[in-house]
């Protein structure tokens, strides 16, 4: 099988700022996060991908602790949209399958951007569609900070922007 480096540059290739390996112990899940969709979010029940569709924090903690490490990427600035980062963790998660790594899942950034209105029932883009790591109550900054990464609340549209997905791997 590949080594997890190759997959860390080709992350880089697809546009992302940056990656590193992770261990899943380092990601934080926690109840109030998905309450901040609820309550916060205009995107909240939009999308088979987004909250109350998605797994609750509990359900996250226990897959995480069926996975030893993951691919934690990072995409800093204000140039892209959340999907960007979402097609390059579920093109990460088609190559490291067909590399071998099986269990390999990916978790994006933000809203699904798939469709101009979710059918809500049966997804047109399963292959291509995958939640957020907020939306399954992963404390985004807490697991960023966890492992070296610089994250603040962005205050207004000149305050770079950092997004993060995550791709499990096994």
């Amino acid at each position: 099988m590949e080594s997890y480096r190759t997959f860390i540059n080709k992350d880089v290739d697809f546009g992302a700022s940056d990656a590193k390996i992770i261990k899943t112990d380092s990601v934080v899940t926690a109840p109030w996060v998905r309450w901040k969709c609820r309550y916060g979010c205009d995107g909240y029940n939009s999308s088979l991908c987004c909250p109350p569709s998605t797994p609750v924090h509990r359900e996250t903690r226990e897959l995480l602790d069926s996975y030893k490490v993951a691919l934690l990427l990072h995409l800093a600035g204000n140039i892209k949209r959340s999907a960007d980062l979402t097609e390059i963790a579920v093109t990460l998660e088609r190559d490291l399958f067909l590399a071998g790594y099986y269990k390999a899942f990916a978790m994006g950034a933000g809203p699904c951007g798939l469709c101009p209105v979710c059918s809500m029932g049966e997804c047109r883009y399963p292959e291509k569609a995958r939640p957020s790591m907020e939306s399954c109550g992963i404390d985004v900054f807490s697991t960023a900070r966890n492992n070296g990464y610089t994250i603040e609340v962005v205050k207004d549209y000149s305050d770079k922007m950092n997004r993060f997905g995550l791709v499990l791997i096994e």
